[in-house]
Formats: structure tokens, C-alpha cells, sequence
């Protein structure tokens, strides 16, 4: 049974949208940005925490200064499209580090994977040495990304 999420509030919105723009602020810094006490905050977050509204926080990297500069989206198709297929080649898929996401997709395709390289070379690599060796795909299909119009890392609240 699936619990209903509690209706978030104006604070919650605040407080989620200052971890999205910073999320190493101190819990004091944190109050102050959005008006409460610390106590108030600190509560208020780690009740946000518990609840799974916010899921974690990270570092966002430079994929280019790491040497994967380059964005292909691939399409694939599998062979079967069983529940054991499906679970096999999403498991596959993410112990890939090129791999930033993948979707299972209505559509023409099966999945739309999103992927970092270092140009046509280490795509060539990506597929030949990795993704090819994962059975059951039947078709794929690529494009480079020139240009990232826009990246946001979640949701906004």
C-alpha cells in the first residue's frame, strides 16, 4: 500500500529550494535563508529527509574537465521484452560508469540512455567493449548532443 505524501507548505518549499542552489549551507545559514529558527530547520529538513522528498546531496562534476565531454542519447531496442529481459538489461546498464541515465520508454525504442564520453573514439569503445556485450539487444540508434540547452540536476520546487 502506497502512503499519501503529506502536503508540502511554503516553508518546505523554501528550504528545498535553497538546498537545490546550495546544498552545502550550514543549518544556521540555512534558517536565516528562509526565515525560521535553527531548531525549526534543522526539523523541518530532516523531516523532508525522512519523507523522501530530498533523497540525497552530491557534487555536480565537470564532465568535460574529466575528460567526458561529449553527450550521445542512445536508443536501444531488446529482443525480448519479458520482465526477467527488461530487469536483466536495466541491472547491465547501470554498473556502466559512461552511463548518466536511462529510461525504459514508450515508443519505438525499449530504453533512451544518456551517456558521456570522450568523443567518437570513446563511443566507439563504449559500445564495442560494453554495451554490445550485453545480450539481447536487437537494435540501437545515436546522436551526438551539440549543445546542452538546458540542465537542471532535479525538479524545481
Amino acid at each position: 500500500m502506497t502512503t499519501k505524501a503529506r502536503a508540502l507548505d511554503n516553508q518546505d518549499r523554501r528550504i528545498m529550494r535553497a538546498l537545490q542552489k546550495n546544498a552545502r549551507l550550514s543549518n544556521a545559514e540555512l534558517a536565516e535563508l528562509v526565515g525560521m529558527s535553527t531548531t525549526a530547520c534543522w526539523n523541518r529538513t530532516r523531516q523532508l529527509e525522512n519523507e523522501g522528498y530530498i533523497r540525497g546531496y552530491v557534487a555536480l562534476l565537470d564532465q568535460q574537465k574529466l575528460g567526458f565531454a561529449d553527450i550521445v542519447l542512445l536508443e536501444v531496442t531488446l529482443d525480448r521484452h519479458d520482465d526477467d529481459a527488461l530487469a536483466r538489461f536495466g541491472a547491465e546498464l547501470a554498473t556502466l560508469t559512461e552511463v548518466l541515465e536511462a529510461y525504459l520508454v514508450s515508443g519505438d525504442y525499449d530504453y533512451l540512455v544518456k551517456v558521456a564520453v570522450d568523443g567518437t573514439a570513446g563511443y566507439e569503445r563504449f559500445l564495442r567493449e560494453k554495451l554490445y556485450k550485453i545480450a539481447g539487444i536487437r537494435h540501437s540508434r545515436s546522436m551526438f548532443a551539440l549543445r546542452c540547452m538546458k540542465s537542471i540536476p532535479s525538479v524545481q520546487v
